[in-house]
Protein backbone atom coordinates (compact mmCIF):
# COMPACT_ATOMS: atom_id res chain seq x y z
CA UNK A 1 0.00 0.00 0.00
CA UNK A 2 2.86 2.08 0.55
CA UNK A 3 4.51 1.96 -2.25
CA UNK A 4 1.75 2.05 -4.26
CA UNK A 5 0.61 5.44 -2.44
CA UNK A 6 3.89 6.74 -3.27
CA UNK A 7 4.26 5.64 -6.75
CA UNK A 8 0.63 7.37 -7.03
CA UNK A 9 1.99 10.61 -5.67
CA UNK A 10 5.02 10.62 -8.01
CA UNK A 11 2.68 10.15 -11.00
CA UNK A 12 0.40 12.90 -9.86
CA UNK A 13 3.09 15.07 -9.26
CA UNK A 14 4.65 14.69 -12.25
CA UNK A 15 1.64 15.46 -14.14
CA UNK A 16 1.20 18.80 -12.68
CA UNK A 17 4.89 19.72 -13.23
CA UNK A 18 4.49 19.29 -17.01
CA UNK A 19 1.57 20.85 -17.02
CA UNK A 20 3.47 23.99 -14.99
CA UNK A 21 4.63 25.52 -18.73
CA UNK A 22 6.04 28.89 -16.89
CA UNK A 23 8.27 26.10 -14.30
CA UNK A 24 9.11 23.81 -17.78
CA UNK A 25 10.00 26.58 -19.70
CA UNK A 26 13.01 28.40 -17.45
CA UNK A 27 13.96 25.05 -16.35
CA UNK A 28 14.82 23.07 -19.57
CA UNK A 29 14.12 25.66 -22.28
CA UNK A 30 15.83 29.40 -20.83
CA UNK A 31 19.54 28.23 -19.37
CA UNK A 32 19.35 26.80 -23.40
CA UNK A 33 18.40 29.42 -25.14
CA UNK A 34 20.93 31.69 -23.03
CA UNK A 35 23.44 29.45 -23.68
CA UNK A 36 22.94 29.30 -27.65
CA UNK A 37 22.29 32.98 -27.45
CA UNK A 38 25.64 34.10 -25.42
CA UNK A 39 27.82 31.18 -27.41
CA UNK A 40 26.57 32.88 -30.89
CA UNK A 41 28.18 36.25 -29.65
CA UNK A 42 31.14 34.91 -27.58
CA UNK A 43 31.99 31.52 -28.81
CA UNK A 44 33.85 28.82 -27.11
CA UNK A 45 37.44 30.25 -27.70
CA UNK A 46 39.85 30.06 -24.90
CA UNK A 47 39.95 33.50 -23.30
CA UNK A 48 42.06 35.53 -20.34
CA UNK A 49 39.08 36.33 -18.33
CA UNK A 50 38.42 32.77 -17.56
CA UNK A 51 41.71 31.77 -16.96
CA UNK A 52 42.03 30.32 -20.72
CA UNK A 53 38.93 28.60 -21.14
CA UNK A 54 36.20 29.41 -23.24
CA UNK A 55 33.22 31.37 -22.39
CA UNK A 56 30.57 28.23 -23.44
CA UNK A 57 32.95 26.37 -21.18
CA UNK A 58 32.39 28.66 -18.07
CA UNK A 59 28.85 29.06 -19.40
CA UNK A 60 27.66 25.71 -18.78
CA UNK A 61 28.55 24.65 -15.35
CA UNK A 62 27.91 28.53 -14.12
CA UNK A 63 24.05 28.23 -15.98
CA UNK A 64 23.38 25.11 -13.02
CA UNK A 65 22.71 27.59 -10.88
CA UNK A 66 19.92 28.68 -12.76
CA UNK A 67 18.66 25.37 -13.16
CA UNK A 68 18.53 24.98 -9.73
CA UNK A 69 17.17 27.55 -8.36
CA UNK A 70 14.09 27.72 -10.94
CA UNK A 71 12.65 24.38 -9.39
CA UNK A 72 14.11 24.73 -5.99
CA UNK A 73 13.14 28.96 -5.30
CA UNK A 74 10.21 29.33 -7.88
CA UNK A 75 8.51 25.89 -8.06
CA UNK A 76 8.78 24.48 -4.69
CA UNK A 77 7.12 27.35 -2.45
CA UNK A 78 4.75 28.13 -5.34
CA UNK A 79 3.36 24.36 -5.45
CA UNK A 80 3.29 24.00 -1.66
CA UNK A 81 1.75 26.83 -0.59
CA UNK A 82 -1.01 26.28 -3.77
CA UNK A 83 -1.93 22.93 -1.87
CA UNK A 84 -2.31 24.83 1.00
CA UNK A 85 -4.56 27.55 0.31
CA UNK A 86 -6.54 24.71 -2.15
CA UNK A 87 -7.45 22.78 0.56
CA UNK A 88 -5.19 19.55 -0.97
CA UNK A 89 -2.87 19.10 2.75
CA UNK A 90 -5.95 18.74 4.33
CA UNK A 91 -8.21 16.02 2.33
CA UNK A 92 -5.07 14.27 2.12
CA UNK A 93 -5.11 13.96 5.86
CA UNK A 94 -8.59 12.43 5.44
CA UNK A 95 -7.31 9.20 3.75
CA UNK A 96 -5.06 6.60 4.96
CA UNK A 97 -2.32 7.95 3.11
CA UNK A 98 0.47 10.17 4.74
CA UNK A 99 0.34 13.85 3.69
CA UNK A 100 4.57 13.82 4.13
CA UNK A 101 4.23 11.53 0.96
CA UNK A 102 3.85 15.05 -0.77
CA UNK A 103 6.47 16.39 0.33
CA UNK A 104 8.78 13.09 -0.53
CA UNK A 105 7.33 13.40 -4.22
CA UNK A 106 7.92 16.89 -4.52
CA UNK A 107 11.56 16.56 -3.75
CA UNK A 108 12.15 13.85 -5.82
CA UNK A 109 9.95 14.84 -9.15
CA UNK A 110 11.35 18.41 -8.62
CA UNK A 111 14.82 17.10 -8.06
CA UNK A 112 14.48 14.83 -11.41
CA UNK A 113 13.65 17.77 -13.60
CA UNK A 114 16.25 19.66 -12.26
CA UNK A 115 18.35 16.62 -13.32
CA UNK A 116 16.79 16.73 -16.86
CA UNK A 117 17.50 20.57 -17.31
CA UNK A 118 21.42 19.88 -16.25
CA UNK A 119 21.55 17.33 -18.77
CA UNK A 120 19.53 18.99 -21.60
CA UNK A 121 22.18 22.00 -21.36
CA UNK A 122 25.17 19.67 -20.98
CA UNK A 123 24.26 17.97 -24.27
CA UNK A 124 23.38 20.97 -26.21
CA UNK A 125 26.57 22.66 -24.84
CA UNK A 126 28.35 19.26 -26.40
CA UNK A 127 26.64 19.13 -29.27
CA UNK A 128 26.80 23.32 -30.41
CA UNK A 129 29.93 23.76 -29.17
CA UNK A 130 31.64 21.02 -28.44
CA UNK A 131 32.65 21.70 -25.00
CA UNK A 132 34.41 19.20 -23.25
CA UNK A 133 32.69 16.40 -20.70
CA UNK A 134 34.43 17.20 -17.20
CA UNK A 135 37.17 14.37 -16.30
CA UNK A 136 36.10 15.19 -12.55
CA UNK A 137 32.09 14.26 -13.46
CA UNK A 138 31.62 12.86 -10.46
CA UNK A 139 32.90 15.46 -8.47
CA UNK A 140 30.52 17.51 -10.10
CA UNK A 141 27.48 15.70 -9.32
CA UNK A 142 28.36 15.69 -5.84
CA UNK A 143 28.41 18.81 -6.10
CA UNK A 144 25.36 19.23 -8.02
CA UNK A 145 23.45 17.29 -5.27
CA UNK A 146 24.54 19.10 -2.66
CA UNK A 147 23.55 22.76 -4.10
CA UNK A 148 20.16 20.90 -5.42
CA UNK A 149 19.60 19.95 -1.29
CA UNK A 150 20.60 23.17 -0.15
CA UNK A 151 18.33 25.16 -2.38
CA UNK A 152 15.63 23.16 -2.16
CA UNK A 153 15.59 23.24 1.68
CA UNK A 154 14.91 27.07 1.84
CA UNK A 155 12.24 26.71 -1.01
CA UNK A 156 10.39 24.04 1.18
CA UNK A 157 11.41 27.11 4.11
CA UNK A 158 9.76 29.75 2.17
CA UNK A 159 6.48 27.56 1.24
CA UNK A 160 6.37 26.97 5.04
CA UNK A 161 6.50 30.18 6.38
CA UNK A 162 4.59 31.83 3.21
CA UNK A 163 1.01 32.49 4.39
CA UNK A 164 -0.61 32.78 1.28
CA UNK A 165 0.63 32.03 -2.30
CA UNK A 166 0.83 35.78 -3.33
CA UNK A 167 3.01 35.68 -0.26
CA UNK A 168 4.95 33.12 -1.28
CA UNK A 169 5.80 34.38 -4.91
CA UNK A 170 7.11 37.53 -3.50
CA UNK A 171 9.73 36.02 -1.15
CA UNK A 172 10.22 33.96 -3.83
CA UNK A 173 11.33 36.73 -5.92
CA UNK A 174 12.82 38.25 -3.24
CA UNK A 175 15.41 35.53 -3.13
CA UNK A 176 15.80 34.10 -6.41
CA UNK A 177 16.53 37.62 -8.35
CA UNK A 178 19.42 38.61 -6.08
CA UNK A 179 21.23 35.01 -6.24
CA UNK A 180 20.59 34.55 -9.53
CA UNK A 181 22.27 38.16 -10.91
CA UNK A 182 24.92 37.95 -8.08
CA UNK A 183 25.95 34.22 -7.86
CA UNK A 184 27.47 34.27 -11.33
CA UNK A 185 24.78 31.87 -12.89
CA UNK A 186 23.53 34.52 -15.34
CA UNK A 187 26.06 37.81 -15.27
CA UNK A 188 29.86 36.28 -14.83
CA UNK A 189 30.95 36.50 -11.64
CA UNK A 190 34.56 37.63 -12.59
CA UNK A 191 33.11 40.70 -14.24
CA UNK A 192 31.04 41.90 -10.51
CA UNK A 193 32.82 44.82 -8.76
CA UNK A 194 34.92 43.74 -5.86
CA UNK A 195 32.42 44.98 -3.72
CA UNK A 196 29.27 43.33 -5.11
CA UNK A 197 31.72 40.27 -4.65
CA UNK A 198 31.87 40.37 -1.32
CA UNK A 199 28.18 40.40 -1.02
CA UNK A 200 27.73 37.60 -3.31
CA UNK A 201 29.85 35.46 -1.14
CA UNK A 202 27.06 35.48 2.20
CA UNK A 203 24.64 33.21 -0.68
CA UNK A 204 25.12 30.14 -1.31
CA UNK A 205 24.06 29.73 -5.30
CA UNK A 206 27.64 31.87 -5.48
CA UNK A 207 29.48 28.51 -3.84
CA UNK A 208 27.19 26.53 -6.61
CA UNK A 209 28.29 28.87 -9.08
CA UNK A 210 31.83 29.22 -8.32
CA UNK A 211 32.69 25.55 -7.35
CA UNK A 212 30.92 23.93 -10.14
CA UNK A 213 32.95 26.03 -13.25
CA UNK A 214 36.02 25.43 -10.99
CA UNK A 215 35.75 21.96 -11.25
CA UNK A 216 34.16 21.10 -13.61
CA UNK A 217 37.20 23.03 -16.27
CA UNK A 218 39.51 20.91 -13.55
CA UNK A 219 40.13 21.99 -10.29
CA UNK A 220 39.71 19.22 -7.58
CA UNK A 221 36.94 18.64 -4.96
CA UNK A 222 39.30 19.57 -2.29
CA UNK A 223 40.00 23.10 -3.20
CA UNK A 224 36.49 23.98 -2.81
CA UNK A 225 36.10 22.11 0.46
CA UNK A 226 34.72 25.07 2.37
CA UNK A 227 32.14 25.82 -0.67
CA UNK A 228 30.88 22.53 -0.08
CA UNK A 229 30.68 23.05 3.67
CA UNK A 230 28.65 26.24 3.23
CA UNK A 231 26.37 24.85 1.13
CA UNK A 232 25.86 21.83 3.76
CA UNK A 233 25.60 24.26 6.32
CA UNK A 234 22.78 26.10 4.62
CA UNK A 235 20.71 22.94 3.76
CA UNK A 236 20.65 21.61 7.39
CA UNK A 237 19.39 24.32 8.86
CA UNK A 238 16.91 25.48 6.37
CA UNK A 239 15.77 21.91 6.59
CA UNK A 240 15.41 22.18 10.36
CA UNK A 241 13.69 25.85 10.16
CA UNK A 242 11.38 23.70 7.02
CA UNK A 243 10.35 21.15 9.30
CA UNK A 244 9.74 23.50 12.09
CA UNK A 245 7.69 25.88 10.45
CA UNK A 246 5.59 23.94 8.10
CA UNK A 247 2.30 24.18 8.26
CA UNK A 248 -0.48 21.70 6.57
CA UNK A 249 -3.13 24.24 6.98
CA UNK A 250 -3.90 27.72 7.43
Amino acid sequence: MTGKAMLGFLKFEFTMFRRNFVTAFFLLLFPTMMLLIFGSIYGNEPNEVYGGFGSVDMFVPAYSGIVIAVTGLMNIPLTLCEYREKGIFKRYRATPTKPSYVIYSQLIINALMTTLGMCILIAVGKIVYHIQISENLLQCTLIFVVSTLSIFSIGFFIGGIAPNMKAANSIAYLVFFPMLFLSGATIPFEILPSSVQNVAKFLPLTHTVSSMKAIWNGAQLQEHAKSILILIVFAIIFAILSKITFKWEH
